[in-house]
């Protein structure tokens, strides 16, 4: 017997970023799978993915969603894991997460881990490529969930949208053609055509060859040790040596370019989309021609685009780029939200771009720019911060197949031959003669003339002739186009600063009755970073629906007026926003500290200055109108989380009341009502990061100073008996409420339901009792009510905390059963694995408490995740920045017997301190089933809830946790 051919490691010098202290080895197996191993000894968390070189183009014809579904049918069982679902269970089970996609060219696999657990998971997803089993049973099952993962799609206008794109192409090229799969294309098509589909599914399989596989692996222990696992698991794959697939190069004839398209979204809002075919930038990634031109047209600073049409009043957001899901042909597109008025002056603003696109042409290609874009892009990458594992597997893979193995680690990202030539080839492919045009709006319902067959959205085409363009270049604004300025915020100082402080936590640094700061310098991830948060704190912001949505419009105008100005800041890495909070609004800043200063001034200075601009106004109130008439699109299953919100939360608007209270707001009672809302206001400031305590004094000095001391100032200190917390009702024991109702879109057949169980007040050890639970039930909750049961593509069981109060919550939507029986199949799942808690093994029991454990001492890996963590803690109220330690250690001494008694007492059904409400909403399908709920009479310990703001007032609240003696609030 002749000894197996051995992998062939090569020694590869890949451009790396300056701060990745990771180790990389290039592996081709004697099968041809390229690998790409990757070692990091600070990891806690071990990933892979593996990219097939098969998607939805090599779908055989009358087979639609045959790629899509193989992909769900490798997660089942294999040859020498035949258990079904054990992959899943295994991942869930210690500490990791696992998903797949498959997209046009290639289906992408991946997971994460625990780090000791690494070796045995990645043997169970080696399996899919090997030897999985596709039982006649399971291939059955699966078919019922691709089906309903498209129905779920079926009211989204981003798939309606994108299926409408692919329609209005080459009917013999695989772009044409509809990639999901559904009940239709895998069951009753194939069935009529005398086709055995798990045959077809077998068949398809065999195009998963080794040669067309790229892996990336990801792991703690040595590359040595790292390339023994992938040379024993994953050798096995065959190679059938099958040749990649390679696509027609354009989907796009003539016949289907100088088009404008109508078509009618589900949803409210007019949208829309100038799109040309373009040569693909990877073919010249070097050179980066769409990187320039994106840049340029994408721009939101004075004399862009975007800056005339909003200022117009005409477009609300605009976004412009190159994208494909093939290397063969690509798009570049530009987007856009319009305003009732823009829909009106949909030519004005074609003409504007085609205007915009005629001065790049004669301005001719700025060397400063492209070099300005060439630093600013290099910064990023040696300054990137280090993602999760997961994250970093499924964007490296991409890039294997694309570039030579040095460039595996930067891809595209770093664009530095200026080639002007380049950039003019791809702007005059930006032509009036190669256009497309679509256009969304539910105003051209009545006028359409066709149906796009898999989504049914109505459409019309027209043509729009270059000499049509030509005269709405010239009937466009004459308001002056420019190319941006020079980018002020490019940082330049990237130094360290010396930290004295060695803090482990947050410390308060300042307080005076205006604010209080916290301060920690960056301690782990020596970078030139800084994370800043300001809370204000305006308990007059949620008193009442006008307030909420007053409040609301104001953070909406803010950003608004500072975007000219600091859309440059994000462009150079500096990012912040404005947002709306339960008791005020919230500004945070991240990113490089050098010009953060400039930023943060600016946005303080707008704040303080601000004042109502009625045209901006108007268009945001309008935007805003339709969002809230939006609602009753949303899935199902967003819709009842909305109404349990409603029941749980203390001081909640329901959405009708804030439409109501919207639609009446005019400029000047906003104007009146922001001096009522700063009356009262604190400041609760964070500052984490590259910053010596000093100078964050001295910025929240500033910040005082700017908001509460400028003359004519509308800001005013608060006292603690002002401050307003929020708090949530609670349940009572061993009574189950339900509030059951239509959904509010009866062209949607999906009904769901969620059923929450309130078990406790933030507490260690309650905490760390409710995660093992959660960790333990949830892979088999998804197993049994979606993968056995086949209730629905959506089903899972989760945490779920409300202001410190913690539950668990099942969630399902359904087409195939309405909300009464899915809540009564959740019931019967708890019942069933009552047995399970009850029999938990002693091994089983430390292995799942060994996992829990391994999941919360993993590391943060960046400042925003360590930030997140510490400002989270502060923004609750808890302050417990050693929660991690704390819980471990009650982890440890966990006993079995204890865990179980907490089950019992809470969460069994019939426990003396279960707590329930299952919000049960009945999509179309489900009507006559709705009407016998209703007027059924209540089972026993059942509550129905009929009135939600009465039964809200009838219940107590559980206590804040914002009222500790630590802070300056007041319960």
């Amino acid at each position: 017997m002749a000894p197996a051919a051995a992998a062939v490691a090569s020694n590869v010098e890949f451009i790396r970023a300056r701060s990745d202290k990771r180790e990389y080895r290039r592996v081709v197996l004697p099968n041809a799978l390229e690998c790409l191993l990757i070692s990091d000894a600070d990891t806690d968390k071990a990933a892979a993915c593996m990219e097939v070189g098969v998607g939805s183009f090599s779908d055989p014809e009358g087979l639609e969603g045959l790629a899509h579904f193989l992909e769900h049918m490798l997660f089942y069982a294999s040859e020498k894991y035949p258990g079904e679902q054990d992959y899943t269970k295994y991942i869930t089970e210690h500490g990791g997460s696992s998903n797949a996609y498959t997209s046009s060219e290639t289906t992408n696999f991946y997971f994460d881990v625990n780090v000791a657990n690494f070796e045995e998971a990645l043997d169970r997803f080696a399996q899919f490529f090997i030897k999985p089993l596709m039982s006649q049973d399971a291939v059955l099952r699966e078919i019922k969930a691709v089906d309903s993962e498209h129905k779920k799609n079926l009211l989204s206008d981003g798939w309606r949208m994108y299926q409408l794109q692919k329609h209005l192409a080459s009917k013999d090229h695989p772009y044409h053609k509809f990639s999901t799969g559904s009940w239709e294309t895998l069951e009753i098509k194939p069935k009529e055509r005398g086709l055995d589909i798990r045959n077809e599914l077998l068949k398809f399989y065999e195009n998963y060859s080794a040669n067309l596989m790229h892996l990336v692996v990801y792991g703690k222990e040595s590359l040595d040790c790292i390339q023994s696992f992938v040379e024993r698991l994953f050798s096995d794959i065959k190679n059938n040596d099958q040749r990649n697939f390679k696509c027609p190069s354009q989907p796009l004839s003539r016949e289907h370019l100088q088009l404008l398209v109508k078509a009618i979204p589900i949803s409210e809002g007019d949208y829309l989309k100038i799109s040309w075919p373009v040569t693909p930038n990877i073919h010249f990634y070097k050179e980066g021609p769409c990187r320039y031109l994106s840049h340029l047209i994408g721009h939101e600073g004075e004399g862009s685009i975007f800056h005339i049409i909003k200022e117009l009043g005409w477009a609300m957001s605009l976004m412009a780029g190159e994208g494909s899901d093939s290397a063969q042909y690509s798009f570049f597109s530009i987007s856009m939200r319009l305003t009732d008025a823009g829909h009106e002056h949909m030519e004005d603003i074609v003409g504007l771009v085609f205007k915009y696109l005629l001065l790049l042409k004669e301005n001719g290609i700025h060397e400063w720019i492209f070099d300005e874009l060439v630093a600013i892009n290099e910064m990023e990458f040696h300054y990137q911060d280090k993602v999760h594992p997961i994250s970093y597997v499924t964007d490296t893979v991409s890039t294997m197949q694309l570039f030579p193995p040095e460039e595996w680690l930067v891809g595209a990202s770093l664009p530095s031959k200026y080639a002007p030539n380049r950039i003019n080839m791809v702007l005059d492919e930006l032509s009036a003669e190669r256009v497309r045009i679509i256009r969304e709006s539910k105003k051209f319902e009545g006028s359409t003339d066709s149906v796009e067959p898999w989504y049914n959205t109505a459409y019309s085409v027209e043509n729009v002739t270059p000499s049509m363009i030509q005269q709405w270049i010239q009937n466009a604004p004459t308001k002056k186009l420019h190319i941006p300025k020079p980018n002020i915020f490019i940082p330049k100082d990237l130094s360290l600063k010396e930290m004295h402080e060695k803090d482990r936590f947050p410390a308060i640094l300042r307080k005076t009755p205006l604010s209080q700061l916290w301060y920690k310098p960056d301690m782990l991830f020596s970078t030139p970073k800084v994370y800043i948060v300001i809370d204000f704190h305006c308990p007059l912001s949620s008193h009442s629906p006008e307030a909420v949505i007053s409040t609301s419009l104001f953070v909406d105008l803010l950003e608004d007026y500072l975007n000219a100005y600091a859309y440059d800041a994000q462009i150079a890495g500096l990012f912040y926003s404005i947002y709306l909070t339960s008791a005020g609004f919230q500004v945070s800043v991240g990113g490089y500290n050098d010009k953060m200063r400039i930023l943060l001034d600016a946005i303080m200075k707008h704040i303080s200055n601000f004042e109502v601009k009625p045209n901006r106004f108007y268009a945001f109130k309008e935007t805003a109108v339709k969002d809230y008439q939006n609602f009753k699109f949303s899935q199902p299953y967003s819709q009842a989380s909305y109404y349990l919100s409603l029941i749980l939360e203390d001081k909640k608007w329901p959405l009708v009341e804030k439409l109501e209270a919207l639609s009446k707001l005019e400029p000047d009672s906003l104007a009146k009502f922001i001096p009522h809302l700063l009356s009262k206001t604190f400041l609760e400031c964070y500052i984490h990061g590259n910053i010596e305590p000093d100078e964050a004094i001295s910025i929240v000095q500033e910040i005082e100073d700017t908001i509460f001391s400028t003359p004519n100032s509308m800001f005013k200190s608060m006292s603690p008996s002002q401050y307003l917390v929020k708090r949530v009702i609670m349940l009572e024991n061993e009574l189950k409420c339900y509030y059951q109702i239509e959904g509010l879109n009866q062209k949607n057949e999906n009904s769901s339901v969620v059923q929450y169980i309130q078990v406790h007040m933030d507490d260690a050890l309650s905490n760390i009792k409710l995660q093992l639970f959660s960790l333990i039930a949830s892979q088999p909750a998804f197993n049994q009510l979606r993968t056995v049961e086949q209730l629905g593509y959506i089903a899972g069981l989760s945490l779920r905390s409300d202001y410190g109060v913690w539950a668990l919550e099942v969630v399902i939507q359904s087409t195939v059963k309405d909300p009464s029986h899915l809540d009564a199949r959740v019931d019967e799942f708890f019942k069933m694995f009552e047995s399970k808690i009850h029999e938990l093994s002693d091994k089983d029991f430390k292995r799942n408490v060994k996992s829990l454990i391994d999941s919360k001492l993993e590391k943060f890996k960046n400042l925003w995740e360590e930030s997140a963590f510490y400002w989270g803690e502060i923004e609750a109220g808890t302050l417990k920045f050693d929660r991690v330690e704390s819980e471990v250690a009650l982890l440890k001494e966990l006993k079995k017997e204890e865990f179980i008694q907490f089950f019992d007492q809470y969460i069994r059904v019939g426990a003396p301190q279960r707590k329930t409400i299952s919000v049960q909403v009945f999509g179309g399908e489900h009507m006559t089933e709705f009407k016998k709920a209703i007027a059924e009479a209540d089972p026993p310990e059942t509550y129905r809830i009929t009135d939600i703001f009465g039964f809200k007032r009838s219940r107590p609240l559980y206590r804040s946790l914002k009222g500790g003696p630590d802070r300056i609030t007041m319960d």
